[in-house]
């Protein structure tokens, strides 16, 4: 069987700004996605060491697993970004009025297990006593295709705004499924925000394509899959990498 093609890897200076680009690395970066529901965390140097680092195959277990919170963290927060808010004005401990803004609605976050359950902590990081639902889809032996296994929301999902937590997003049959849960369940689509570290171009295209109105947070956007449906060039198994290597 022969590989499935795969996009150039794109190659860009990284560092800051005001250094001139024969003064900075050069270093691959995230493939481009052209929709407007799919975003890509800016390509920072701190990103892409990160995310250098993650990748390693020589990388040990507990630092994979503090540099892999790091990037989640990035990405709990500008899926917060896109969350709606509303104007709230307060007054500062110096008797001034501060015209600001406060988030509108309840949030909850679903965990496609197992890998996804990784970015929780991320979430409870910035979210004070978020409720943190979970959806199991494995593979079906015979027909090759997802199948739901177990899945446990909150009661009032349906008037939340859910972050779909899963770090790899491969073909997108799993996060795909999810959706079609959360959906059935009342979840509007355009209160959906799906948050992972790495994608494939093919699974995010078409992910976007069915969904055009959630909205996809993503580190990056690799080249492609392989003949195995593998990320490359990824990072391996995320979920094994985290909690049992």
């Amino acid at each position: 069987m022969s590989s499935p093609e795969t996009t150039t890897a794109p190659a860009h200076c990284v560092g800051p700004d005001y250094r001139p680009n024969a003064q900075k690395p050069t270093a691959t970066v995230s493939t481009e996605i052209s929709y407007e529901n799919v975003h890509i965390l800016p390509q920072t140097s701190q990103l892409i060491a990160l995310l250098t680092m993650i990748r390693d195959k020589d990388t040990a277990r507990a630092d994979f697993i503090f540099y892999s919170n790091r990037i989640i963290r990035l990405l709990v927060e500008e899926g917060l970004n896109h969350l709606p808010v509303i104007e709230h004005t307060i007054t500062t401990p110096v008797g001034h009025s501060y015209a600001g803004v406060k988030f509108q609605g309840k949030i909850c976050g679903v965990s496609i297990m197992r890998a996804g359950e990784a970015m929780e902590q991320g979430l409870r990081d910035c979210c004070r006593s978020v409720r943190i639902g979970k959806i199991l889809i494995q593979r079906d032996e015979d027909t090759s295709k997802p199948k739901l296994f177990y899945d446990k929301l909150p009661e009032d999902i349906s008037d939340r705004w859910v972050l779909l937590l899963d770090p790899m997003f491969a073909t997108g049959g799993s996060a795909t499924m999810a959706v079609d849960v959360l959906k059935s369940r009342g979840v509007p689509e355009n209160r959906i925000l799906f948050l992972n570290l790495i994608a494939s171009p093919e699974g995010v295209t078409s992910f976007a394509k069915r969904f055009p109105k959630l909205r996809v947070v993503t580190a990056f956007v690799d080249q492609g899959l392989d003949e195995k449906n593998y990320i490359v060039p990824g990072l391996g198994d995320f979920g094994d990498r985290f909690y049992t290597l």
